[in-house]
């Protein structure tokens, strides 16, 4: 069986070990029967067996969900320089902690700290793998076994249980709550202080936003409060931004710049949200805390690799031409596009969606998305989607997540929404639509 002809091509994707393997459990399900010698039935078999391992789990797919940056599906798309630039870093060997000019070693963070420093007006920074991870690192290194000040109203949860209070004891901080859920005045940090008191922190609130009878405490009255105590203030930015989203008509969304400006000590913030570039986790700020920070026995075991240093940097370098991001920088291009245009996308894919759901009452609908990832929860972003009606909603869902190139939208008030905000390649999606039929059937 191993040398029959139909078999090859499958030996050549999936490696001749996998193939014996599924030639093994094909003699053990057709023993005693005639197809247990019938190549072609075996070589389909043997196919159909081993297509989850031989396809990769992770798949690309049409994000059509309304939610700009999804956690489930990536988050933040790359530039295509720094895709090239990862790819260059996976290709060879690089300089990731080599200095050509002295022929010693080098410091992996010099790749991206010199940028990070220009884009904020930080005196120095540092990056890890992601934002929990820099909040992690910036409390174990600067406040271990003593108290930080939070505000109540900024304890806060987001996806996968990250929660404050938890990341503060792994840390080894004491939290000292301070004010009420909705409002929080200087004089409870002010009070709160003590002689065991590291620093104070704030939270970007993420993914809720707490509205009517409200009092919160900005950075710019906290700075002298913790200057007069001889505190550090941290300030976890959560999903971060290095561009003035004003620029593209966007609610406002804090700036790590700004922070800084502030005279906020430490920044932390993600390069995978806003920013748009692979998972990291930023902290900008002070040269001292930073230093103390890089030193810290987490850092090593937090660090970045080699190929995500490539595209952080990439990325970060885009930042030098603000005027050219829209068009260079996907998450920014996604989060610009002007309704009109999206609009226009929907008309021309609109009769090819309703021929592909013939039986189907189709339109395009006016929708609202959002940005995702603990940016702006209560800002939503003005768009079209192509829409669905009808009986087996799920049904029609499941259909077009089995497309070769899956595509994955939302249900909510008895209609499937497929929200073209985020749509680049609308020649690969119409192309699909062409194909449905069959799959759905």
């Amino acid at each position: 069986m191993a040398g029959w002809p139909a078999l090859a091509s499958l030996v050549e994707e999936a490696g001749r070990p996998l193939v014996i393997e599924a030639l093994r459990a094909w003699v053990e399900a057709k023993r005693g029967t005639p197809d247990v010698a019938d190549e072609l039935a075996c070589a389909r078999w043997c196919a159909a067996r081993l297509a989850g391992l031989v396809r990769p789990s992770q798949r690309r797919v049409f994000n059509l969900t309304g939610t700009v940056l999804h956690t489930n599906l990536g988050r933040a798309v790359l530039a295509e320089e720094a895709i090239a630039a990862a790819v260059e870093a996976m290709r060879s060997p690089t300089t990731l902690e080599y200095d050509l000019g002295g022929g010693a070693r080098g410091e992996r963070d010099q790749h991206v700290a010199p940028w990070l420093c220009r884009l904020t007006g930080a005196e120095a920074a540092t990056a890890v793998n992601n934002n929990a991870a820099a909040v992690l690192l910036a409390l174990g290194a600067l406040a271990a076994g003593r108290e930080v000040i939070v505000s109540r109203g900024e304890l806060i949860e987001i996806g996968g249980a990250f929660r404050i209070p938890d990341i503060m004891a792994h840390a080894g901080c004491r939290l000292v709550e301070v004010g009420t859920t909705n409002r929080t005045h200087l004089k409870d940090y002010a009070a709160a202080i003590g002689p065991d008191t590291a620093a104070i922190m704030k939270v970007h609130p993420s993914n809720y936003a707490i509205q009517g009878f409200t009092k919160s405490v900005a950075a710019t009255e906290l700075v002298p409060l913790a200057r007069e105590k001889g505190l550090s203030l941290i300030e976890d930015l959560g999903s971060g931004t290095l561009a003035d989203l004003d620029t593209w008509g966007l609610p406002h969304e804090p700036t790590a710049r700004e922070a800084i400006e502030a005279g906020v000590d430490v920044v932390t913030f993600s390069g995978d949200k806003l920013l748009g570039g692979p998972q990291a986790g930023l902290l900008v700020g002070r040269r001292a805390l930073i230093e103390r920070i890089a030193r810290h026995p987490l850092k090593r075991a937090l660090r970045l690799d080699k190929v995500r240093l490539a595209a952080l940097e990439a990325t970060l370098r885009l930042y030098a031409d603000p005027a050219r991001l829209v068009e260079r920088l996907p998450t920014i291009r996604a989060l610009a596009r002007p309704a009109e245009q999206i609009r226009a996308q929907a008309e021309r894919l609109l009769p090819a969606f309703a021929r592909a759901l013939a039986s189907l009452q189709t339109s395009i609908e006016e929708v609202r998305g959002q940005i995702g990832s603990g940016a702006l929860p209560v800002d939503l972003l003005p768009s079209f989607a192509l829409a669905v009606r009808g009986k087996g909603l799920d049904r029609i869902a499941d259909a077009f997540r089995a497309l070769p190139i899956p595509v994955i939208g939302r249900i909510a008030d008895g209609t499937l929404f497929f929200d073209l905000r985020t749509l680049d390649d609308e020649v690969a999606f119409a192309a699909q639509l062409d194909k449905f039929d069959g799959v759905a059937g």
